[in-house]
């Protein structure tokens, strides 16, 4: 029998209340968190392999493996194993998507054919090939998954099952195509300052994932000396990125409003953050320690600022009208979180390379007119 939640707003640093922890297991599966766990082990492999193999190799190889055949071995949705996270956290997608996920990652950190077999030959019962989605997100891996296995069509080396991978690509460009308003007029809604409108609740964290999704398949467009074929034309790898790049600007202030939804960065940002870190004094300031109604009554309604600033927190973000009310209630505007700042993390990466690459060109440029005298246009 699960313990039930106990309604606690204290900083997490500050609480005494019981944190129960809970577990997947065999007879209490959870797909979605083992697979998404096997995923990150396998991404995070190829960052530090360069760096320490033996971390990479014996540790985080061996767990993942083992995360994945757990996951795909005892399947089960991880919220009909632990009930508490339905009402905030449910897995509406199922575990199909993270179960290909895991495995195309896999497939990235080992070169192991065997896991580029599981995505084909699953890509239909799972999802893979057939859901054309217009969100990459937490709960939902498909665009991500389709991207990703579109870069080992696009690359070679899976010509075993290119029919496959080409169907995947098919998928991922039609998640790109409405994003960039070229699926012949059924796209994402756009605001009237010109930003993407995925959801009238938390819709930043949709923004950064699909701006990181087009930086990086401009990328592979690159690479590949290609262009982007959507319904209303074909796009170059700059166009996705031209695209990309307002959304990025939106964030950090440039927007009707002048609003930086980046807690800390620049001059006008949000104060009243959901989150009870920024929004409840330490203990070692107080005369006495915040008890957890308290926090509710005192802190999360309160109109004060916050005491604390969560410096880079992405917020929800404005409505479909760009309206934005800076208040802790308004969560679906103000609530910060992880799933909103990874994306982003990962696009300010992509598009500090491409600024590196394009500096290394010029940089070159500069070099080869300097020894012959004449300059290159």
């Amino acid at each position: 029998m699960e313990t039930p939640i106990i309604l606690c707003l204290k900083r997490a640093e500050d609480m005494t209340t019981p944190r129960t922890a809970y577990k997947v297991n065999c007879d209490h599966p959870g797909s979605e968190v083992a697979a998404e766990t096997a995923a990150a082990m396998a991404a995070v492999l190829i960052a530090f392999r360069p760096y320490d193999s033996r971390y990479s190799d014996l540790l985080l190889l061996l767990h993942a493996l083992q995360l994945f055949s757990f996951a795909d071995t005892y399947r089960g949705r991880y919220d009909d194993s632990v009930h508490s996270v339905r009402k905030y956290y449910p897995s509406s997608s199922g575990y199909s998507d993270e179960l290909l996920w895991a495995a195309a990652w896999l497939f990235e950190a080992t070169d192991e054919k065997l896991y580029l077999h599981y995505v084909a030959e699953n890509a239909a019962v799972h999802g893979g090939t057939g859901w054309a989605v217009t969100e990459f997100s937490r709960d939902n891996k498909f665009a991500g998954l389709q991207i990703l296995l579109t870069n080992v069509f696009v690359r070679g080396g899976g010509e075993t099952h290119d029919a496959t991978l080409e169907q995947y690509k098919a998928k991922a460009e039609y998640f790109l195509c409405v994003c960039l308003q070229k699926n012949n007029g059924d796209n994402v809604d756009m605001t009237p300052g010109g930003f993407l409108c995925f959801h009238d609740w938390h819709n930043l964290r949709f923004v950064s994932s699909a701006a990181f999704l087009l930086a990086v398949y401009s990328r592979y467009l690159n690479m590949a000396d290609a262009n982007l074929i959507c319904p209303d034309g074909q796009l170059s790898p700059d166009m996705l990125l031209k695209f990309a790049q307002p959304q990025v600007d939106y964030i950090p202030g440039r927007n009707p409003k002048s609003m930086s939804y980046l807690v800390g960065y620049g001059w006008n940002y949000p104060t009243r953050v959901r989150h009870r870190g920024a929004s409840i004094p330490s203990v070692f300031v107080l005369p006495s320690a915040v008890g957890c109604i308290e926090g509710f009554d005192n802190c999360y309604v309160s109109k004060n600022g916050y005491p604390n600033v969560i410096e880079g927190a992405l917020v929800g973000g404005p409505d479909p009208r760009e309206e934005f009310y800076d208040d802790r209630c308004k969560h679906e505007q103000t609530e910060s979180s992880i799933a909103g700042n990874a994306p982003l993390i990962g696009l300010f990466a992509v598009l500090d390379s491409l600024a590196a690459d394009r500096d290394k060109s010029i940089k070159t440029e500069i070099s080869e007119s300097d020894s012959t005298g004449k300059t290159r246009m």
